[in-house]
């Protein structure tokens, strides 16, 4: 478990992940979290599931592995993909899928999906929702994306890029949630937790 600090009367949240973006996020907004590593949870993507309820389903199974172990807690889990044409990129196993990732969403729009899931274990209740943001990149040559490539940036993120890192200077236009494409909707994520009772200015 990698703990991180805690501030007054923050809600008692586990983040069922190891993401070092959504470590950063969480604390950038004062929740205060522990991280506990998912297990035993399959990242499958079955032909016709809408990203959308892929998403939910992925941070929902996140959280129920780690709530299992953590009973009496609040736990987070999130999931993020990203879309182009009803194709679901993930994360990239190699540099040569992350150049032929980016090929594809050179110049194009596609849209970044987050699954969110709260299990609460004071309530026993749980919540799920999905947020969509579209993300226009700008056109890329070979040799730009082969460079990007090298950096590794791409290599452990949804999309092969990280649009709050060099992968900034590839994208030309983000509607709607850019906390989103970095794989953390805060506002979402506030209103959420709002809903099972946990104030996060508190």
């Amino acid at each position: 478990m990698v703990s991180e600090a805690k501030s007054a009367g923050a809600p008692p949240l586990l983040l069922a992940s190891t993401s070092p973006r959504r470590r950063f996020l969480l604390r950038e907004a004062g929740i205060a979290f522990a991280a506990v590593a998912p297990r035993d949870v399959a990242e499958d993507f079955p032909p016709g599931e809408p990203a959308e309820d892929l998403v939910v389903r992925h941070a929902l199974a996140k959280a129920r592995s780690v709530a299992a172990a953590n009973r009496g807690r609040l736990v987070l889990g999130a999931d993020t993909v990203v879309v182009l044409d009803e194709r679901i990129f993930g994360k990239p196993a190699d540099e040569e899928e992350a150049r032929a990732m980016l090929a594809q969403l050179a110049g194009r729009t596609h849209t970044v999906y987050t699954g969110l899931a709260l299990v609460d274990g004071p309530s026993g209740r749980e919540a799920a929702e999905a947020e969509a943001t579209a993300v226009t990149m700008r056109p890329l040559g070979d040799e730009e994306i082969k460079y990007y490539v090298a950096t590794g940036e791409p290599l452990d993120k949804a999309g092969a890029y990280a649009v709050q890192g060099r992968g900034a200077l590839l994208v030309k236009r983000v509607d709607g949630d850019y906390f989103n494409v970095v794989g953390l909707p805060l506002y979402r994520l506030s209103k959420m937790l709002a809903a099972l009772g946990y104030d996060v200015f508190r």
